[in-house]
This record gives structure tokens, C-alpha cells and sequence, in this order.
């Protein structure tokens, strides 16, 4: 009898505890391991077992000059494709609030580049850019524009590769803010009108701070996903020309499975889960406070 009225009054706890539990382990055990790992010298070349190194592996890595352009590499991948994705996401999802011809034709078509695989994308703008077949040289020149290099030039691989997270994943912060845009009342915007506010001011001073939130989530979903980008900047220029665009995922991927340094990579992929989750940490304490 107490054994079944224990079960009655913790069922929202009992049904869902052994998903949780199974989730928790399948993100702990990870984690926890390649923290373990970080603190040894283990290097699959040197056929020699695993040793405890302290924090020396953690000294080499993080202050060597290639791990530091890595690092910015991908802060600046990240936050310049963020804001770009952002900007236009809630420019695209306001136009789209709107009732005109054609407004569902439009929906659809947004939603193409997110049914794409990265490696795919990856591989066609590797052709969009091609310096002797590729869309992109061809338009220039029909233009009398000089050609770009792209992604085989050190200088222009970046902003080549964040153009093509721009292209996949704008319309996902669009769809969105747009289901946040739907879900506003109508009364403050209709109240702004009655009060002789034009569309621009209703706009920037009502929607806006309404949807902010919104679009704040988005934000944040978007920047874990941008700091943790692989298979683009894989599958179109494997971190190169030289380590042009190699961020600390593809080094990291790159002392796993090409030079088996597990504990220096390991070190790398610990800064990555910081990085991650102290910009996670900093939008979603900004949210908060749009909030209060």
C-alpha cells in the first residue's frame, strides 16, 4: 500500500527518469572522458600507454601560435555569420509576416537550403567557386568584375565560407522569429497606429522589443551550432589553404585522426566546450534581462 501510493505521487518524476538518466550518461560519460584524456600525453604514434601529464599538455596547446588563430578563427566565423544570419533572418521573417502574392511559394523555397546536407552544400559551393568553371568567376567576369580566389585564398576563404552558412542557415532563424512574429498580439500594434505612429516606429520600437526574446533564442541556437561548425569547412577546404580556415574543431579533428595526439586533441575540444558554453551562458543571461 505505501509502495503504491509512493508511485502514484512521483509518477511525473518515475516515467520520465530513466530517459533522463540514459540522457544524462550519454552527455556526462563523453564529457567527463575527454577531460580524463586532457591531462595525459597520450599519442597512439608513440605505442605507449596513456600517462598523467597535469597540466602540461594544457600549457602546450594553449599557448601555441596555431591553437590561438584557431581560436579566433572561429570567433570570428562565428560572429560575423551570427549576426549577418540575424540581420537578415528577422529582415526576411518581417517582410514574410506580411500578406502578399506569392507569400507561401516563398515559405517553401525558404526551407530548401536547411533540407540540404552540410557536406552537400559543401560540395556544391565548392564548384560555385571554382576558379576556372565556377558560377560565381563566371558572373564576375560578365560583369567586368576581376575574379575572385575564394576559398583557395587565405585572405578570402573566411568570409567565402561564411557566406555559405549564411546561405544554409538564415532560413532557419527566419522561421523563427517568424513563428514568434505570428504569436504577438495585436492590440499594442493597433494601439501604436491609433497613436500616429508610422509603420518604421511601430516596427522598431513595438515588434522588435515584443519578439526580441524570440529572436534571442534563435541567436542562441544558431551560436552554439556556428561555434561547433565541422562538416562545411570540412568537406570545402579541410581547414586549408595551409590553416587559413581551420577553426578549433577541424584542429582538433586533425590531432585526433591525423596526428593521434588524443591528449592534446583532447585539451582542444575542452576549450571548445568552454567556449561554447561561456557565449551560451553570456546570450541566454542577455535574454533574461529583454525579459524582466
Amino acid at each position: 500500500m505505501i509502495h503504491s501510493s509512493f508511485t502514484e505521487r512521483n509518477l511525473r518524476i518515475l516515467f520520465p527518469l530513466p530517459a533522463i538518466i540514459f540522457i544524462a550518461l550519454l552527455m556526462v560519460f563523453p564529457v567527463l572522458y575527454t577531460l580524463c584524456l586532457s591531462f595525459t600525453n597520450w599519442n597512439l604514434t608513440s605505442g605507449m600507454p596513456a600517462s598523467f601529464a597535469g597540466f602540461n599538455s594544457y600549457i602546450r596547446v594553449l599557448t601555441e601560435p596555431r591553437f590561438l588563430h584557431a581560436l579566433g578563427r572561429t570567433f570570428s566565423f562565428t560572429l560575423f555569420a551570427v549576426a549577418i544570419e540575424g540581420f537578415f533572418g528577422v529582415a526576411i521573417a518581417v517582410i514574410l509576416n506580411r500578406a502578399f502574392v506569392g507569400r507561401s511559394i516563398a515559405k517553401l523555397l525558404l526551407l530548401l537550403p536547411l533540407v540540404a546536407t552540410p557536406v552537400a552544400v559543401g560540395i556544391v559551393f565548392n564548384l560555385f567557386y571554382d576558379p576556372t568553371i565556377g558560377l560565381a568567376n563566371f558572373v564576375l567576369d560578365s560583369l567586368g568584375l576581376p575574379q575572385g580566389q575564394w576559398i583557395s585564398n587565405s585572405r578570402s576563404v573566411i568570409p567565402a565560407l561564411i557566406l555559405v552558412d549564411v546561405w544554409q542557415w538564415t532560413p532557419m532563424i527566419t522561421l523563427i522569429v517568424l513563428a514568434g512574429l505570428a504569436g504577438l498580439s495585436d492590440e499594442p500594434i493597433e494601439a501604436a497606429r491609433v497613436d500616429g505612429a508610422s509603420e518604421w516606429q511601430i516596427l522598431r520600437y513595438v515588434t522588435i522589443p515584443m519578439v526580441m526574446p524570440v529572436i534571442l533564442t534563435a541567436l542562441i541556437l544558431r551560436l552554439i551550432d556556428a561555434l561547433k561548425t565541422f562538416d562545411i569547412i570540412f568537406a570545402m577546404t579541410g581547414g586549408g589553404p595551409g590553416y587559413a580556415s581551420e577553426t578549433l574543431n577541424i584542429m582538433g579533428f586533425k590531432y585526433s585522426f591525423e596526428y593521434f595526439r588524443m591528449g592534446q586533441s583532447s585539451v582542444i575540444l575542452v576549450a571548445l566546450f568552454l567556449v561554447v558554453f561561456l557565449c551560451s551562458l553570456g546570450i541566454m543571461k542577455l535574454r533574461a534581462t529583454t525579459e524582466l
